[in-house]
């Protein structure tokens, strides 16, 4: 067996691109330019530039000798977004690039395709006590989680066409050695004791630790039950903003500084200096089902959400 993994030089993919080389498995890491690559290959394992990814990748090369596909690549939040149709600069990579290499990979005969979407396609937020479900239906509102909506649509329709297995994991916010985005940033404030208004926030939010998703694409390159499922995945234990400020404090031995501010305050807050998406991921609950993922694959987390935040801050604190 040969996994491709696209968009190697990633968060997810690097972690992915190490743990089949620490299997024992043949694996090829896609990157966009292979100058920039700091992936360590072994005698089972090579790097391979693709360029941009669009309606008109060439993969041929890339897919020669392959069995299963990941698809970690994508055009994922931009913080400084400068495209005036973000929707449309969505799709050319998420969706028209998904298609075209779909579409090369069942001519190249490969058997599977694993493609990493996202929980932003079940919607935005849950309340406190509802979850998200693999069967539940799409609500996708942000560009980004449209894109991967389509995607996912954009597969099946590859499937039906061309017998290739698709499997679709949807994961929530990821965490590890690694992280960027609002995640790193949360791990600095912690790390500089800044007080954070957020002590009277009362949310309920499922994480994924890298480790965890590592482990469930692992197994969804080869179980014989993966194909043409859905699985969400998280670290089975669900954990509100303050708590997750005060576990990280504890990793760090430093004191979690968290002011019990009305919510109100700072939804008025957020609309003033138009942060209110940042806050409501902040504030907001997102509460995934797990027990399809479970139960087809056999799987639990193999790391709990100790484990993962202590390793993260671990990695954290070795790079200030």
């Amino acid at each position: 067996m040969k996994v491709l993994i696209t968009g190697a030089n990633g968060f997810i993919g690097q972690a992915l691109f190490q743990a089949l080389q620490g299997n024992n498995i043949a694996v090829r890491a896609s990157v966009r330019d292979a100058t920039t690559s700091h992936l360590a290959c072994s005698s089972q394992s090579e790097v391979m530039a693709i360029g941009d990814i669009g309606p008109k990748t060439d993969w041929s090369r890339s897919l020669t000798g392959v069995s299963c596909v990941v698809h970690c690549a994508a055009r994922t939040h931009v913080m400084h977004e400068t495209e005036a149709d973000t929707l449309t600069a969505y799709r050319g990579v998420n969706v028209d690039g998904t298609r075209c290499l779909a579409e090369q990979s069942a001519r190249s005969g490969v058997k599977r395709l694993v493609f990493l979407s996202s929980i932003h396609v079940n919607g935005m937020a849950t309340d406190e006590v509802g979850c998200f479900a693999y069967d539940d239906t799409p609500q996708p509102h942000e560009s980004y989680a449209v894109s991967k909506w389509e995607a996912e649509q954009v597969l099946l329709e590859v499937v039906e066409k061309t017998g290739l297995e698709v499997v679709i994991v949807r994961p929530p916010l990821v965490y590890g050695p690694g992280v960027k985005g609002n995640f790193l940033r949360l791990l600095q404030l912690v790390g500089r004791g800044i007080w954070l208004p957020l002590g009277a926030v009362r949310n309920q939010r499922s994480l994924v630790g890298l480790d965890n998703l590592i482990d469930v694409l692992v197994r969804c390159i080869d179980h014989p039950n993966a194909p043409g499922s859905i699985f969400l995945v998280s670290d089975g234990h669900d954990i509100s903003t303050p708590a997750l400020i005060q576990a990280l404090a504890r990793a760090m031995n430093k004191p979690a500084r968290l002011l019990p501010v009305p919510l109100w305050m700072m939804r008025l807050a957020g609309r003033v200096t138009g942060k209110s998406n940042e806050l409501k991921r902040l504030t907001g609950s997102l509460r995934v089902d797990i027990n399809h993922t479970r139960e087809t694959l056999c799987w639990s987390p193999p790391v709990s959400v100790d484990e993962g935040l202590k390793k993260t801050v671990e990695w954290y604190k070795s790079t200030c």
